[in-house]
């Protein structure tokens, strides 16, 4: 969970580093995992999270008072997927982990890689579907 009374991160190492050390290894793997994925993704602020953003937004990552969160921003694709998020949390977009939790990377992978493929359908590119 994030420090109270601490100002807004202006960066995404800003952010992490801001984090309690609990939550702080499964934000840098999710962190890791998407740029691994989208290695021209570019990262950035958005909403007081670390968000990627690869034509258009494509993911976020945050903390609350008990999880990890993973931001997919598509509702449409968390339900296309609910049998690989059957033993996830889900709130609408949002996957949620706990920080002690083993991050389920190559989920993360698949959903990063289905975000490319929306983003880039969305601005009418033909090219680049892995």
């Amino acid at each position: 969970m994030s420090r109270m009374n601490a100002k807004p991160a202006r960066s995404v190492d800003e952010y992490i580093a801001m984090q309690d050390d609990g939550y702080r290894a499964m934000l840098k793997k999710m962190r890791s995992t998407i740029m691994a994925v989208v290695p021209k993704a570019e990262e950035s602020i958005s909403y007081m999270i670390p968000a990627f953003k690869y034509i258009y937004m494509l993911v976020g990552i945050g903390v609350n008072k008990k999880y990890c969160s993973f931001y997919t921003m598509s509702p449409s694709l968390v339900k296309a997927m609910k049998d690989d998020l059957k033993d996830v949390k889900v709130s609408g977009a949002t996957l949620h982990f706990d920080p002690g939790e083993k991050l389920p990377v190559t989920l993360i992978k698949k959903i990063v890689k289905a975000r490319v493929i929306e983003n880039q359908e969305r601005a009418g590119l033909k090219e680049l579907r892995g």
